[in-house]
């Protein structure tokens, strides 16, 4: 049997079009989707707060079986460029504990998380309802399901893989990259956080600059504790209060629009 062939030198080259495939198979592509369905609100006839953007739909009305069997696969499906990302950190001679991404110090990590998420999920939600009253932005509706036993474990699954996949790509592995390819900090932290930016654009300016705003700090908490999970359990917390709380809330109180 011959010898398997010796794996190529990673070059900065090689890096920089690994990252760029990653990107284009993940939130590179949600972010020119993002870009589109922007453009598109804004040039309907209609204003930005006329119009919804909703997260987490019915895929198959009144089949909820079906709807169900879709969710968790959108959900699989949706976390496989993370097991990309483990691969090609493997064949790197290294592992995703590298991104701090482990139970390790699952109770440090839950308490900054819980922190971070108490910090940023209020401010957040106060600047959604700014933007949509000036014009800025979309109605976000987070959840469209139907009132069936698995909407909310759906709802908190779907929380839990954005966070794994945003923080983990965006944060974690984008920052490891762009150093290895001889990115400044300051250009590193600006380029994850106008991705992060990016793909939120579907929802409006005001999650454009709100999603900014939040990958930079999440960029700097990254630096300080070296560690993705405990940003990947306040982004899970932060979208799990939106979904399930939208559920809760919706039609209930003034405050929220629908």
């Amino acid at each position: 049997m011959d010898a398997l062939p010796s794996p190529a030198p990673f070059t900065r080259r090689l890096l920089g079009q690994e990252l760029l495939l990653v990107l284009a198979l993940s939130l590179g592509a949600s972010g020119v989707s993002a870009v589109i369905s922007f453009l598109g609100s804004v040039t309907a006839p209609v204003s930005l707060k006329s119009q919804q953007a909703t997260l987490n739909g019915t895929i198959t009305p009144g089949r909820p079986w079906l709807d169900l069997s879709w969710h968790l696969f959108d959900i699989a499906t949706a976390l496989v460029p993370v097991v990309l990302v483990a691969y090609l950190l493997v064949r790197e001679r290294s592992s995703i504990r590298a991104l701090g991404f482990d139970l390790t110090r699952k109770w440090s990590d839950l308490g900054k998380g819980v922190v971070v998420a108490a910090c940023i999920g209020g401010s957040g939600l106060l600047l959604y309802l700014g933007a949509r009253a000036s014009g800025a932005n979309l109605t976000v509706v987070p959840s469209a399901l139907p009132d069936v036993w698995w909407r909310i474990p759906v709802l908190i699954l779907s929380a839990a893989q954005n966070a794994v996949v945003e923080e983990v790509i965006v944060v974690g592995y984008m920052l490891r990259r762009l150093g290895q390819l001889g990115w400044s900090w300051p250009a590193a932290v600006a380029a994850s956080a106008l991705l992060r930016g990016s793909y939120h654009l579907y929802q409006g300016v005001g999650g454009f600059f709100g999603n900014v705003v939040m990958g930079v700090i999440f960029c700097y908490l990254y630096r300080r504790w070296r560690r993705v999970t405990p940003l990947a359990i306040a982004h899970t917390l932060i979208d799990s209060v939106a979904f399930v709380g939208y559920v809760l809330l919706a039609g209930h109180v003034s405050w929220l629009p629908t």
